[in-house]
């Protein structure tokens, strides 16, 4: 795992984060209204499950990468 895994961890977790903030946004929003800490700890949760796959996807594809394809041609 060098840099160029770790940049491409943290754009997928950055990412996934801020789907499912406004996912959440989405959902709280049409029920009531917004609840920020459910909209914070949902995202969070899913950065760290998403730097998790990520970590476990490591030794599947490139190891250079966050994929799990293996991309080098």
């Amino acid at each position: 795992m060098n840099k160029k895994f770790w940049i491409d961890t943290l754009e997928r977790a950055i990412k996934t984060a801020a789907q499912t903030a406004l996912a959440t946004i989405g959902a709280t929003a049409v029920l009531t209204e917004i609840h920020w800490g459910i909209v914070a700890s949902s995202a969070i949760v899913a950065a760290i499950v998403s730097i998790l796959t990520s970590v476990a996807s490591s030794n599947i594809g490139s190891s250079d990468s966050a994929s799990v394809i293996n991309n080098n041609k």
